[in-house]
């Protein structure tokens, strides 16, 4: 028999796991909620996220990955196992083998924690994926050709750029901004203008719902009510925001983003540059959801930008399919014991 083979998208923001012939099967937020008390792990994911800013002293409500990467190995580690568990449905015959998506610019160290937190969460053998190359493969772009291929992975951490060809990174870079960044560029934003404190749930669903990359003209322009606490008076308000507000307040991250994809295409090769001006650059993970983002990308670069199908599931759908084909994958990856 077998044993069970498991892709992971770690992600800081969301956890994806992926099940060959079973797709996508676990989308949580990266969340886990500890007693203070005993340090015991009292809610992983969606019933944890639903803490976040309502607990009282005894819980904390946290993400256990910044910026791609650990920040708390033990609570990583219970969350991994969490969603092991979960994934395997608690049929516990065989250790599974588990592919896991990380940042391509993490450390030996980092990526060491990585796998070591895999193994101790249940895994029989913890293989690493870089995550430019598992979004690619989840955005059905034949890797493996002689041919240049540009993708843009934006998630909830981290920013990865990179020009893939023959299987490999080329040339790549890996920035520390993503959609969490954006949250806190808007919250940031409305208690400057408004005077209005407002919670990163707020923030992230401000941006979801009527965030723009762009301005929009004054007829296509979103509006949404939203409620915080008064900076001045303590007591709770309601404002009108608009799409142009969000457009302002991002306006640093989007230039760090656009600066990292102009110095790779700066850094690859010429026959490399040419493949990737007649194909584009590919857009994945939730951050490239923001409304006109592949439009301003196209405008600065010159280079044509196109949003994968399904870009929020295209890292996990890329480890399920490299784990499911080791062999053909192998030098893509890099693998330990």
């Amino acid at each position: 028999m077998f044993s069970k083979k498991i892709g992971i998208d770690l992600g800081t923001t969301y956890t994806l796991v992926h099940l060959p012939k079973r797709g996508i099967i676990i989308n949580e937020p990266s969340v886990v909620a500890i007693s203070t008390m005993d340090k015991k792990v009292l809610a992983v994911g969606e019933e944890a996220k639903e803490m976040i800013g309502r607990t009282p002293d005894t819980i904390i409500a946290q993400r256990p990955l910044r910026d791609g990467v650990i920040a708390d190995y033990k609570i990583t580690e219970a969350m991994l196992r969490y969603f092991i568990n979960k994934a395997l449905g608690g049929v516990k015959l065989f250790r599974p083998e588990v592919m896991i998506a990380v940042p391509a610019g993490i450390t030996s160290t980092e990526r060491r924690a990585v796998i070591d937190a895999t193994m101790a969460a249940g895994a029989k053998a913890a293989y690493i994926i870089k995550e430019p190359i598992a979004a690619a493969i989840g955005a059905d772009i034949p890797i493996g050709s002689a041919s240049g291929h540009m993708i843009v992975d934006m998630g909830g951490g981290t920013s990865e750029i990179a020009i893939i060809s023959l299987g490999g990174i080329v040339t790549n870079t890996s920035i520390r901004i993503g959609g969490n960044k954006f949250d806190l560029a808007i919250a940031e934003f409305i208690r400057k203008k408004y005077g209005l404190a407002v919670g990163e749930r707020t923030a992230e669903e401000i941006k979801i719902k009527i965030g723009s990359a762009m301005y929009l003209d004054e007829e296509e322009r979103l509006r949404m009510n939203i409620r915080g606490r008064d900076m001045i008076s303590g007591l709770p308000r309601t404002i009108e925001v608009n799409s142009d507000d969000v457009t302002e307040a991002l306006q640093n991250e989007l230039q760090g983003i656009i600066a990292a994809v102009k110095s790779v295409l700066f850094k690859t090769p010429p026959e490399l540059s040419a493949d990737v001006m007649d194909k584009g650059m590919v857009l994945s993970g939730g951050t490239s959801l923001l409304r006109n983002i592949a439009d301003l990308f196209f405008q600065v670069t010159g280079v044509p930008s196109y949003v994968a199908d399904e870009p929020l599931l295209c890292v996990a759908k890329g480890t399920g399919v490299a784990l499911d084909n080791l062999e053909s994958y192998k030098r893509s990856i890099l693998s330990t014991k």
